[in-house]
Formats: C-alpha cells, structure tokens, sequence
C-alpha cells in the first residue's frame, strides 16, 4: 500500500488546509490594504500612464468594507467564525460589490462545513471579480475539496493566468494536490515540482512532492526531496516516517536509524512511531 497523499501534516505539527486559506487571506488583504482603490482584476490600458493609488482615491463605501473585512480576517484566522461573519455582513452592508469580502465568505462557511454557502459566496465572488486570481484560487481549493476535479484544475489555470499574480507556487502546489486526487500523477508531479522550483521552503509542497516521487518508484529524487525537509526545523512526524520509508527502500539502513531514532525521541506518542515499532512500512 502507498502512502496516502495530504495537503496536512501529522497532529504532531499540524499543516492544517484552513491554516494555509487563512495565510493566503491575511496576505490579500494585506495587498488591498497597500492598494486599495484597485479594482480586483482591472489591468491598466496599453499605453497608459496609471498613478499610484492612494487611500485618498478609494471610494469611502469601499473603505469602510474593507476595514471590516480586515478585522473579519483577523478573527477567521483566530478561529473566531462567528464573528468573522457578522464582520463580514457589515463589510458587505458598506459595499455589496466587494469581491473579496465573498470570498472571504465562502472561506469561512467553508470551515463550518456549510457548503452550499460556501458555494454560493464563491460563485458571487466570482461573478464580481472574474479575473481576480485570488478569488480563482480559493474557489478552486472548494471546488478540490468537493471532488470537481475539472472545474478546480481549470480555477488553478486560470488564477496563474494572471500576470501580475504572485501566488503562482502556492497555485501550483494545490493544483498538484488536486491532481493526486484525481489521478493524474504525472501532471501532478509536473505542478508540484514546478512549485517547489518555485518555494523549496514551503513544507506541504515538499512532503507532497517526496511521497509521489515515492509512490511513483522515483527513489533517488524522494530521497533528495524528504531529507532536505528532515533537515530543517519543519520536520515533523509525517516527514520523518516517509523519510525512513525512503532510505529503507534505497538501501540506506544507517540513515533510516537515525531518523526513526529522531522519530521515538522527539514523538513518541504519534501513530508513525507506532507503525515503526510494529514494522509497518506499507501503511
């Protein structure tokens, strides 16, 4: 049996998908704080000059909804639901056209497991904002989460379409994910590379990486993928288990002592140090 393949890490330093939505967020609105008379999606015309926006050229509606989506996404990343949505409300009571504050949205009734409303904010996120690659991103993870496959590889397409979108490695990352999903290993092993080209610090990236090289028999590039990841402080459970699983396939049993010793002292209460005590290598 292969190893299944997560966008998560183990309980012992979790790398929960919310946490990653949450980052993503709180990074946006950073950006619409920097720029925020930006139409989401607009590109200036050839052969414009455009000047800088300043707050003073933000329409007053608009402020007052994004101050209230910045405080909602404060309190989403602070697990705050409940009160992220009442901010959320009041940021749509100010402007109903803000793209960002529906995303936002469909986030948080995503991690409340209310998905018809998470699919109905996405859906008019995007609506408003159809080139926004943000919006395009996060509709694609819910649409991977709920198996549609096609639509959420097409969302990711899209999102990295953008030329001025700096999120194209964790675009990548997801696309390679939903991929493994759907069972198109190659192309996803093709995106996750690219991403890691793209981040090699980014821990999902290069634990989702290595275990498909893994599973696709490609022992030496896993080897080089997980032990560069076991050799930094984002190790954790998973990766040292998938990193003993490696070294044992190769050969290499001095290698897998040592991380399955860092496994028993540093987590000795995780499943994976259990299924190494049991000589579970094929979970």
């Amino acid at each position: 049996m292969t190893p299944a393949l997560r966008i998560s890490g183990s309980t012992s330093r979790p790398w929960p998908l919310a946490w990653l939505l949450v980052l993503a967020t709180l990074v946006l609105f950073a950006g619409c704080a920097q720029n925020p008379g930006a139409a989401p999606g607009a590109a200036p015309s050839a052969g414009r000059t455009v000047e800088p926006l300043t707050e003073s050229d933000e329409p007053e509606a608009r402020k007052r909804a994004r101050i209230r989506l910045e405080l909602a996404a404060g309190y989403f990343g602070q697990g705050q639901t409940t009160v992220a949505l009442d901010e959320i409300k009041l940021s749509l009571a100010a402007d109903p056209t803000y793209a960002s504050a529906y995303m936002l949205r469909g986030l948080v009734y995503s991690r409340m497991n209310e998905l018809p409303l998470a699919e109905e904010s996405f859906r008019r996120a995007q609506q408003l904002s159809p080139r926004d690659p943000d919006v395009l991103h996060h509709y694609g993870l819910f649409a991977c989460q709920q198996g549609r496959y096609a639509q959420a590889i097409d969302l990711f397409q899209q999102a990295m379409a953008s030329p001025v979108y700096g999120g194209q490695a964790k675009t990548l990352m997801a696309k390679g994910v939903c991929q493994v999903r759907a069972g198109q290993f190659a192309e996803a092993e093709g995106s996750l590379a690219r991403s890691y080209e793209l981040d090699a610090s980014n821990p999902i990236t290069a634990y989702n990486l290595a275990a498909l090289q893994f599973r696709r028999g490609e022992n030496e590039k896993a080897q080089f993928t997980i032990r560069r990841l076991n050799n930094s402080d984002l190790a954790n459970a998973e990766t040292l288990w998938l990193g003993i699983k490696v070294e044992r396939r190769v050969g290499n049993v001095e290698a897998m002592r040592q991380l399955a010793q860092q496994l028993g002292r540093r987590y000795a209460d995780s499943r994976e140090w259990a299924s190494y005590q049991r000589g579970a290598f094929d979970e």
